[in-house]
């Protein structure tokens, strides 16, 4: 798996997965996706960020969690 769109400086967002470039973190993007009724209205509020962004950073998240169950009744 590659995502050469994902980047990892610790000089920006204190070394938290961004989208290249940016300074757009994946778990922003998480948040995008979650908080936004389409991509157009994404597109709209962020430019920049287009498809392959987001699926790159989806790939970078789903690869991140590992197969623990945690207790989410909170």
């Amino acid at each position: 798996m590659t995502l050469e769109r994902i980047s990892i400086d610790p000089a920006v967002m204190n070394g938290q997965p961004c989208v290249r470039g940016t300074r757009l973190t994946v778990k922003r993007v998480l948040h995008i996706l979650a908080e936004y009724k389409d991509r157009e209205e994404i597109h709209k509020d962020y430019p920049r960020l287009d498809d392959e962004d987001i699926r790159q950073a989806l790939m970078y998240a789903a690869a991140s969690v590992d197969d623990r169950i945690d207790d989410l009744s909170y």
